[in-house]
């Protein structure tokens, strides 16, 4: 979930190209609502940018196939390609910014961080779904940023605690023990490490790091050798496109006990898995959405998108697999907080500073979610002035062979421990990156 220009510097990455769905990519026009989409269909992160770019598009085609759009205003979908390079990322915004965009969908964490100073120059929101700049959950500091449903240090929390829990549930008992941490060498990667460290003072383990060099992630052999020299009691890895795989069918060919793999929900691809055949058998992510089409949505966007060929999926099975799903969901917030926009200002065509209000009022109940057709699809979420992440519940699941099994309850993360973290990491990069504006946009009442 990351592209650093040194790291991508040299891949074959396609250039920039719109692939505009609904319409030729264009200014946006008036009683319209527009959403450009950065997404990235080619290079090497493209296994898992393809389906997130699919769920995402799909959902909100649906919206206006359905329904005629949100409040009874078309949708206008925009994808810009970039290659999952940052620069290219900034192009793309620098490119659409003036078409009167509601909301910006990185899908990468170095575009995020580069992205976050921008948005309350430009007063555009950012969108980073449970990525990017942990930091940025700080509303107060970061109006108009946000990272639901949680940040990389509530999903590291979250498998410290699942370990925890699997070694007798008190985090005392993580004494002592060994924990190998294997992850792309790059923003998104690094990010949790200040969290895992402070952890492993904090409750007694060893913390032992394996990074993954970009232009390396289809070549992982020497980690995993270490690995098997080091015999950590568990791994996590916080992977993203080939370096998944990779590591997957590493881990089983030094036969690395599965069941003590556990990566992030950006790890838990069907693609990421797949691959190692019988080999991948127990390996284990967190996730917050659902996965399959057992839920009225996803059939809804069967029937109004994929069935009458609106799609881009390559085949009708891909639709409901995780990082689909995932993309469904992240459209899903977007829309949501169009319709709270649109009730809190009585307008049907609401602009970015609407939208920003919508996301910091999103209050996505167990109704709300019946109502969409999502129920059991997500754990409800809220998101307030000073909270912009919500710190919600996550899941473990397992690979069977075949697909993902649900192994755990929804449980939630370490919000005690995380949240003063947030706050003091907050404050230091305002500190580092002055001068930053103060927080002028008062709160909802």
């Amino acid at each position: 979930m990351t592209s650093t220009r040194t790291a991508l510097a040299g891949m074959a990455i396609a250039a920039v190209a719109f692939t505009g769905l609904a319409t030729p990519a264009a200014q946006a026009q008036d009683g319209e609502l527009f959403i450009p989409l950065l997404t990235y269909r080619t290079g090497p992160f493209a296994g898992s940018g393809i389906p997130i770019a699919n769920g995402m598009a799909d959902y909100l085609t649906m919206l206006n196939e359905r329904d005629g759009g949100i409040g009874g205003v078309k949708i206008r979908i925009e994808e810009c390609e970039t290659g999952y390079n940052t620069q290219k990322g900034v192009e793309c915004y620098e490119s659409t910014k003036a078409n009167d965009p509601l909301i910006y969908n990185p899908y990468s964490t170095g575009i995020t961080l580069q992205l976050i100073p921008k948005a309350s120059v430009d007063n555009i929101p950012v969108l980073s779904m449970a990525y990017g700049l942990s930091a940025a959950a700080d509303g107060n500091l970061f109006p108009w940023v946000f990272n639901p449903p949680d940040t990389y240090w509530d999903g590291a929390s979250a498998i410290i605690k699942y370990i925890a829990e699997q070694e007798g549930g008190d985090l005392s008992n993580l004494d002592g023990k060994k924990i190998g941490y294997i992850f792309l060498d790059a923003g998104y990667g690094r990010e949790p490490i200040p969290l895992l460290e402070q952890f492993a003072k904090d409750y007694g383990f060893t913390l032992t790091q394996y990074p993954v060099p970009a232009d390396q992630m289809q070549n992982q052999s020497s980690q995993w050798l270490n690995v098997r020299r080091d015999r950590p009691d568990y791994m996590i890895m916080w992977g993203w496109g080939a370096m998944n795989p990779t590591a997957v069918k590493e881990a089983a060919k030094i036969r690395y006990p599965m069941d003590k793999f556990i990566g992030v929900w950006w790890s838990g691809g069907e693609d990421d898995a797949r691959p190692a055949g019988d080999g991948g058998k127990g390996f284990k992510t967190l996730n917050f959405n659902g996965v399959g089409q057992d839920f009225p949505v996803i059939q809804d966007i069967l029937t109004h998108v994929v069935e009458p060929g609106k799609s881009q999926v390559s085949e009708t099975a891909r639709v409901g697999e995780n990082l689909y799903n995932r993309g469904v969901m992240n459209s899903f917030l977007m829309a949501e907080a169009i319709r709270t926009a649109q009730e809190m200002t009585g307008k049907k065509v609401i602009d970015a500073a609407d939208m920003r209000a919508g996301m910091e009022n999103l209050n996505i109940t167990e109704e709300r979610l019946k109502e969409a057709g999502m129920e059991g699809f997500m754990a409800p979420l809220k998101l307030t002035c000073a909270d912009h992440s919500g710190e919600n519940d996550v899941y473990v699941q397992q690979w069977n062979g075949e697909t993902w099994e649900k192994v755990s309850d929804w449980f939630s993360p370490m919000k005690d421990v995380v949240r003063p973290m947030l706050v003091k990491a907050a404050e230091e990069y305002v500190a580092s990156n002055q001068p930053w504006p103060e927080r002028s946009e008062p709160c909802a009442q």
